[in-house]
């Protein structure tokens, strides 16, 4: 069944009114018809079975609902991503993957071994990209709310605005013993918030995980592999993962 998110002003009491790009995407990709049932989520973890009552051109869908839903897809801790910037289009990978797996919030940091280089427009540009990626992403995996992709920070931005979280990771492959990540892994309780950083390819500079530890991070490790940026987020989001929800 196909998925859309909307606001919760556009839930009118027994109506739910659908506007903008979707509008399009429903009548003349999906070519969705009057009766045809969809699923719509406002963003809060409400979600609604609706049928398409009627279309207003392709400005407006007007959408009857037939039941409304509690979700219970969302992870029970936010989890914020600092991710150092990667090259080409690996951060579009991430971002998906990350969504998919539960992560509430995507930001990217500015290190000192990012290639990438970004002025205010070409940033702009980027994170649009990525916001409708996450949209997509959120769709596919029956969230309940969209996560948000932040503007790009500096790393010290990133580590004042991890101060707010409950737990803050970074795993480092100069980092060791299993047994002390596992033991802090374990430690943490559903409700609480995380923030997990991740470099870019060629990691963190010493000085940075250093700073980051003084902070208030929790130095860990992913074992004894090196992993690609790409790869260390979505393991670590995964081991997170499967801890909450065991609980």
């Amino acid at each position: 069944m196909h998925h859309f998110f909307v606001t919760p002003s556009q839930v009118k009491e027994s109506r739910i009114y659908i506007e903008g790009s979707d509008v399009n995407h429903m009548k003349n990709v999906l070519r969705m018809r009057k009766g045809q049932r969809v699923m719509v989520s406002d963003g809060n973890n409400h979600s609604y079975l609706c049928q398409v009552e009627s279309y207003e051109e392709n400005s407006k869908a007007e959408l009857g609902i037939i039941e409304e839903q509690t979700l219970c897809t969302e992870l029970p801790s936010r989890i914020y991503l600092f991710q150092g910037i990667p090259k080409q289009d690996k951060m579009e990978l991430i971002v998906q993957k990350c969504v998919e797996l539960g992560v509430y919030e995507v930001v990217p940091v500015i290190v000192k071994r990012c290639v990438v280089k970004l002025d205010d427009k070409r940033a702009r540009k980027k994170v649009e990209r990525w916001q409708q990626i996450a949209e997509s992403a959120a769709k596919q995996a029956g969230r309940g709310i969209i996560p948000q992709i932040k503007e790009p920070v500096s790393f010290g931005e990133a580590l004042e605005r991890a101060r707010e979280l409950d737990v803050v990771l970074i795993p480092y492959e100069l980092s060791e013993g299993m047994a002390q990540t596992r033991h802090i892994i374990e430690s943490i309780k559903p409700g609480q918030s995380i923030g997990i950083f991740i470099g870019p390819e060629g990691g963190f500079e010493k000085e940075e995980a250093e700073s980051a530890v003084k902070a208030g991070a929790e130095e860990i490790t992913l074992g004894k592999r090196i992993l690609r940026t790409e790869t260390a987020g979505l393991t670590i989001v995964s081991v997170l993962m499967f801890h909450l929800e065991g609980k």
